[in-house]
């Protein structure tokens, strides 16, 4: 009986690990999983929510970010915008469609008006 304890207390640890694995990925696939890899490198210091009061460049990126629309979200990555470079001599052309896979599971999300958006100035 002793023996039994033992071995289904250990099968159940050794699935801990596995089941933990699969939770934190999120259902992402493996070209999202790269899409948020690379999009942590090279967009997370203007894209992702600030730190210790740090501000962001650029807005929060999400499913709604360029309307939904795939291919403006390409051209904006290759050409950049007038506050963001462009990454077309950066990023290859997997590295692109994998960022926009991932972004495109990002919830979007409900901001409140800032200053900055309301038009107020300091």
């Amino acid at each position: 009986m002793n023996y039994c304890i033992r071995v289904l207390l250990l099968m159940i640890g050794a699935g801990i690990p596995v089941a933990h694995a699969q939770q934190s990925r999120g259902g992402l696939d493996a070209t999202q999983l790269k899409g948020q890899q690379v999009f942590a490198q090279s967009c997370g210091v203007c894209h992702l929510p600030p730190t210790l009061g740090a501000k962001t460049y650029g807005p929060p990126l999400n499913k709604a970010s360029a309307a939904g629309n795939d291919e403006a979200l390409r051209i904006i990555i290759a050409n950049g915008t007038e506050r963001m470079p462009a990454f077309k001599y950066y990023l290859n052309a997997s590295d692109v469609e994998a960022i926009i896979a991932y972004v495109r599971t990002v919830p979007a999300q409900v901001t409140t008006a800032t200053s900055e958006s309301r038009g107020e100035t300091r």
